[in-house]
């Protein structure tokens, strides 16, 4: 079926092309610029300590393990490619992007789907030389494990579950021998309310790939079911001197997210909540307090060679309150456990920035471009392109290379736009701070191409920073905007000269974006668009899990597709 539907979009890409018509020229870029500078990275770390979140920018629902003396962790990628990041740290502070578990197109098929839909809370765990990822797929073929010897990849095809509904699947390895596989569904019978679920366990046969013996309910809505908690959901299972303990996320992903856990001496319960739930939460804060940290939770622990325990987990920093466009990052916490119970972070205390690093960590807490203030610059040089780049949904055919022209990237362009929901040829990378600044140098695009700089929330909300070709060596720069209404809008244009190239440059300052560009002809930096409204931008307006990406878009406007 998948081959079908790919076969079928490929045939309607070609129709949409003018008949006989050759492709448009590919627009080339030489550089990428990201630089951030936020006013929560500025102070000095004390020696010995980490900044948090330790992945800034757009990496929600981590999952972590540990294995042959590293640590591994995953986060949600939804319908971006290539999907599920992996990333390796020795010490839980400096961490590298080594692979992705979703890096071939012909592993899914995101096609139709929101931005926010897709891949949502894989988990990864390891036993005996190997490496697991669960998650959901969502509307595009449900639960499914992947597997791989070496974390870096190659990863195999998606195993699926038929026979298991419901999301964030996570698997617990018992000492037994047996093989357990926990979720979020809906409670037996009809839910009661809005939010309604419960977290579902059943073992697993992984040679087979298939659910064996009961299913049971192990919590039916949360830890206190008779104030009707809402979404329970991110299950993890532990064992710890003879107790098995369940920890959760509850309470929706918004700002009364939080982080509950419960016990049992027997792996099929029943589970006791602690009585100091939740322990992980910043829902009791004032909103008006600095530099605010909210929406924590969907928290996984793991346990460092000396015996201590962190927890990593996902939480947002928001501006004018509720707004925040670098989407939902990844934090890390050292857990203590006080009476038998895991605590990430007593009520009452914000998550601070800088936290006491591991015993065991390595030189200095230097964890640019992964958090903190720092420039990043790609001259595009590399045979491949690097691991920060993001596409929206699967390509079906390669429209961006960097063997055309060494030391530049070359857009093909693509007849579907920003608001498309196949693939457009944009390619972006994280916002990561909320001031910052993106440029690019590129080069005049042929007549019936635009193409410059996107700032990308979701298909119904974003800039583009376009250059299109009039006559000679006249372009018309312009601003386009879609910020959730049924047309895409044009809020400023200018017409100049530019000889073969030139630089754009996209500034966000909190919930302020200013667009501008520089022809080359001496005068500078000139401002298309000034003081635009960058909440358009941000996660809690758009809807969705996700946060801004930036980067480079080409479209061929001779056959414009949109959706």
């Amino acid at each position: 079926m998948r081959l079908l539907i790919a076969t079928v979009v490929l045939l309607l890409s070609a129709a949409a092309s003018p008949l006989g018509a050759a492709p448009a020229p590919p627009v080339y870029f030489d550089w990428f610029e990201y630089a951030g500078r936020d006013t929560a990275f500025e102070a000095p770390l004390p020696v010995g300590h980490y900044r948090n979140p330790i992945l800034a920018g757009f990496h929600a629902d981590p999952s972590i393990v540990g294995a042959n003396g590293r640590f591994y962790l995953v986060n949600s990628s939804f319908t971006y490619f290539p999907g599920i990041p992996v990333f390796e740290s020795v010490d839980l502070v400096h961490w590298k992007q080594i692979g992705n578990v979703i890096d071939r197109p012909t592993q899914l098929d995101f096609d139709g789907l929101g931005v926010s839909r897709g891949i949502f809370a894989p988990a990864i765990s390891y036993h005996d030389g190997m490496f697991y990822v669960v998650t959901t797929a969502v509307d595009s073929g449900g639960n499914f494990i992947a597997t791989a010897r070496d974390p870096a990849g190659p990863w195999s095809d998606p195993h699926w579950l038929p026979d298991i509904d419901g999301i964030d699947p996570s698997l617990f390895f018992d000492g037994d021998g047996h093989v357990y596989l926990l979720n979020n569904d809906v409670p037996p019978g009809r839910p009661r309310y809005e939010g309604h679920r419960a977290i579902w366990m059943q073992q697993i046969d992984l040679a087979a790939f298939k659910p064996v013996g009961p299913r049971k309910v192990l919590i039916d809505g949360g830890v206190e079911p008779a104030k009707n908690p809402i979404w329970i959901e991110g299950p993890h299972l532990y064992k710890r001197d003879g107790w098995y303990y369940l920890s959760d996320a509850e309470g929706g992903t918004g700002p009364q997210h939080s982080q509950v856990v419960l016990r049992s001496r027997d792996v099929w319960g029943p589970y006791i909540p602690y009585a100091g739930n939740p322990i992980l939460t910043q829902r009791d804060l004032a909103d008006d307090r600095p530099l605010p940290i909210t929406n924590a939770g969907h928290a996984d622990l793991v346990e460092g060679p000396d015996g201590s325990w962190w927890a990593v987990f996902l939480a947002s920093r928001n501006y004018d309150t509720r707004h925040y466009n670098t989407g939902r990052e990844t934090y890390l916490l050292p857990v203590q456990w006080r009476d038998g119970w895991p605590v990430i972070l007593p009520a009452g205390q914000a998550i601070p920035y800088a936290v006491k690093a591991p015993a065991w960590m390595r030189g200095e807490a230097t964890q640019a471009p992964s958090t903190g203030n720092f420039i990043a610059r790609d001259d595009f040089e590399a045979p491949t392109l690097g691991s920060g780049w993001l596409r929206v949904r699967v390509p079906k055919r390669p429209w961006a290379d960097l063997r055309e022209r060494p030391g530049a990237l070359a857009v093909h362009p693509l007849p579907e736009n920003l608001d498309t929901r196949l693939n457009p040829a944009f390619l972006g990378r994280r916002q990561q701070h909320l001031r910052f600044e993106a440029s690019t140098e590129m080069t005049r695009p042929a007549a019936g191409v635009a193409a410059g700089l996107a700032a990308f929330q979701s298909e119904a909300y974003w800039y583009f920073l376009g250059v299109r070709r009039l006559q000679g060596d006249r372009v018309a720069v312009f601003l386009e905007a879609r910020d959730g209404g049924g047309v895409s809008r044009i809020l400023a244009t200018r017409e100049v000269d530019v000889p073969a190239s030139l630089r754009l440059k996209i500034a966000g300052d909190q919930g302020r974006y200013a667009f501008a560009f520089d022809t080359g002809d001496g005068h500078g930096w000139r401002t298309l668009a000034g003081e635009v409204d960058g909440t358009v931008l941000s996660t809690d307006r758009a809807g969705g899990f996700v946060g801004a990406l930036l980067g480079p878009f080409a479209r061929d406007e001779r056959a414009l597709r949109s959706k």
